[in-house]
């Protein structure tokens, strides 16, 4: 898998981005109509070959209302975070990243899960807020879940 020097592609029930970096499109010739093509026309989300793994992080979480970094997309808590987000009808932003980029999430393991661009935790700490009935107030408030 293509990694971000660690982000990856996830697939599964979890929304995934085309994380490849894109050449800049050519300019076509002053005569030639102007065509779109399909590939650049689709939803992707490419990087800055410069833009460091730290800012990536911090991106994605700053534009993702609920997302979930993970070191594998076959990770049995993630399946389940994505599982539980899903049935009170949120489907989360998924990625994977390697060790090294864990510490740029601040935390010592991963799954990790932020809503609205604040750290929520892990596996047990999402239960927790679902038991207390602070969930789906906190989904709503950050707009990914309508009332």
């Amino acid at each position: 898998m293509k990694t971000m020097r660690g982000l990856r592609n996830c697939s599964n029930d979890a929304v995934t981005l085309d994380l490849t970096v894109h050449p800049p499109p050519t300019p076509s010739p002053p005569s030639a109509p102007a065509t779109v093509s399909s590939s650049t026309a689709s939803t992707s989300l490419s990087f800055d070959e410069e833009e460091t793994s730290e800012s990536k992080i911090g991106r994605l979480i700053s534009e993702h209302p609920v997302i979930i970094f993970t070191r594998s997309s076959s990770c049995c808590m993630c399946h389940v975070m994505k599982k539980l987000l899903s049935t009170v009808g949120v489907h989360p932003t998924v990625i994977e990243i390697d060790d090294g980029e864990i510490a740029y999430l601040a935390v010592e393991a991963a799954p990790v899960l932020f809503i609205g661009g604040a750290c929520v935790g892990g596996f047990e700490s999402l239960v927790a807020l679902h038991l207390s009935g602070n969930l789906i107030p906190r989904l709503v408030e950050v707009g990914a879940l309508w009332p």
